[in-house]
This record gives structure tokens, C-alpha cells and sequence, in this order.
């Protein structure tokens, strides 16, 4: 299995990374003549890792253009988010100890079909932001807990599995809200 870093990077990608690139210009924190040779490496990039490395200065991580970190999601009696571009490892580590962890997949890359989200929860909570057609199903072994499935999946979707144990946790997953005319068209739909 490859690393994140490995995966090939898309046009979207590079583009993302060139608008930071033009923004680290504008305000002074790259020169011309940096900006004029991170612009090329990155037209240029085949993989993620060659893209994060052209931006890692410029800007926190929470908000970089495209985040290929593979290391496990945990939080200690707070919140932590991952959102925006970034890839989903086929098997995401998770830890939470009376905290909340939000996964927002709508920018996100799934590398497979199948993904599983290996959580350990005590006293914590789940929250997941799942695009139309991504199934999310509960697996794993909940001791007094609840579980809140609110999204649309599709036959044949993509599907993230949450597994492992959670113990007076909470999982709550959603499909972002859709706007008016995209509701009155569902039911238009329905009706024919």
C-alpha cells in the first residue's frame, strides 16, 4: 500500500497550491524570483508530498491547500478538525478521551471503497460531514453511547466503517444541508 505522500496529485491539487503561492506573493512572504520557482515545481509536481512541501512555510497546517498526513487523529479534553483537501488513510487511527473529533469528508480523498476509521472513544464524540452517496456504518462496540446516521448513501457508494470501541461516546454523522431549490427538486423528483 502506498503512502499519502505517494498519491499522484490531480490539476484541482496544483491549483490549490499556486493560489497560496500567488496569496504568499501578494502580502510579501515569497519573492518573485520563490514564487516564480514554487509556481513551476508545482505545475510540475507528480505526488501530494511534492506539493505540501512547496507550501509547509507559508502557512499553519490547519490551513494549507492539502494536507497528506497519515498519522492517527487524537484529542485530549477538546476538539480537534480535519477539513478541506486531504486523504483519508484506508485505515484512520482515531483516539479520543473526552474530546470531540470532526471529520469533514466533503473535500476529502478517499483512497478506497472501503475505508475503516479504527476509534478508541472514552467520554467522546464522532462527528462526520459525509458527501451525498458515502454509506457510514457503526461496527465497532459501543458501551452506552448513541448514533445518529443522517446522510445519503448510494448502492454501490463509497463507505466509511467505524469501528473498534466506544464507551459513553456519541457518533453522529450528516450529510451537508442542501440548499432550497436542490429540496424542491428531490420532491418534484419523487412524485413522478
Amino acid at each position: 500500500m502506498r503512502r499519502v505522500t505517494e498519491l499522484r496529485a490531480s490539476d484541482a491539487d496544483r491549483e490549490r497550491v499556486v493560489a497560496l503561492l500567488g496569496d504568499a506573493l501578494a502580502d510579501g512572504r515569497l519573492t518573485l524570483d520563490e514564487h516564480s520557482d514554487r509556481t513551476t515545481r508545482a505545475y510540475a509536481a507528480r505526488t501530494l508530498g511534492e506539493l505540501t512541501g512547496l507550501t509547509g512555510d507559508l502557512a499553519p497546517r490547519e490551513t494549507q491547500p492539502i494536507i497528506a498526513d497519515d498519522r492517527p487523529v487524537s484529542v485530549l479534553f477538546g476538539r480537534v478538525r480535519r477539513e478541506g483537501r486531504w486523504v483519508v488513510p484506508v485505515k484512520l487511527p482515531l483516539f479520543a478521551l473526552f474530546g470531540t473529533v470532526e471529520l469533514d469528508l466533503r473535500d476529502a480523498v478517499l483512497q478506497r471503497r472501503h475505508t475503516v476509521v479504527d476509534a478508541l472513544v472514552l467520554g467522546g464524540r464522532i462527528r462526520l460531514i459525509v458527501p451525498d452517496g458515502v454509506r457510514v456504518q457503526v461496527t465497532g462496540r459501543t458501551v452506552v453511547g448513541t448514533r445518529e446516521l443522517r446522510h445519503r448513501p448510494a448502492d454501490g457508494g463509497p463507505t466509511v466503517e467505524i469501528a473498534g470501541t466506544l464507551l459513553l461516546a456519541s457518533v453522529r454523522a450528516q450529510a451537508p444541508k442542501r440548499s432550497l431549490r436542490e429540496r424542491v427538486r428531490g420532491r418534484l423528483g419523487r412524485r413522478r
